[in-house]
């Protein structure tokens, strides 16, 4: 039996359960990133970039956790990575309608491909590092090319 921690655990490294949907839970955990997106675009951006710091230590570090508790690497369950690498995609640009369609397709399209160098952060490093930091690499990527085509 799974002690309170373990519970949350899963229930947050999953985004509420909804890495448990059984087709796409990848595409689910970035709609839920957009709704973080949304909530960060409201505050100074200095603030918004910290709060993207802070979750990204948070989602490896329930990575790291998830992985053990469910046995596998990178389970298709965890999605605090797409959510992560979603506020990273859109952190710091203004939030709206064309740049949030933008800032989702261009996020999937890169977590999916994982274009170099974003898969060897996935291959390259351990545990809950590994999990999130190639949706970070697919992120920072998707911000600058996001940049170039609204700025």
């Amino acid at each position: 039996m799974m002690n309170f921690k373990g519970k949350m655990v899963v229930f947050l490294s999953t985004g509420g359960f909804v890495g448990k949907i059984p087709f796409a839970p990848g595409t689910f955990g970035s709609v839920e990133g957009l709704a973080v997106c949304f909530f960060l675009s409201r505050v100074p951006v200095s603030l918004s970039a910290l709060l993207a710091i802070a979750l990204i230590l948070s989602a490896v570090w329930l990575s790291e956790h998830a992985e053990r508790i469910v046995g596998k690497k990178d389970p298709g369950c965890i999605v605090i990575d797409e959510v992560a690498g979603m506020v990273v995609t859109m952190v710091g640009l203004p939030f709206n309608a064309l740049t949030a369609i933008a800032g989702f397709v261009l996020f999937r399209a890169l977590d999916i491909i994982k274009p170099p160098p974003v898969r060897m952060f996935q291959e390259g490093l351990p545990g809950g590092a590994g999990v999130v930091m190639d949706d970070v690499a697919a992120g920072i990527i998707g911000n600058l090319l996001l940049r170039l085509f609204f700025q």
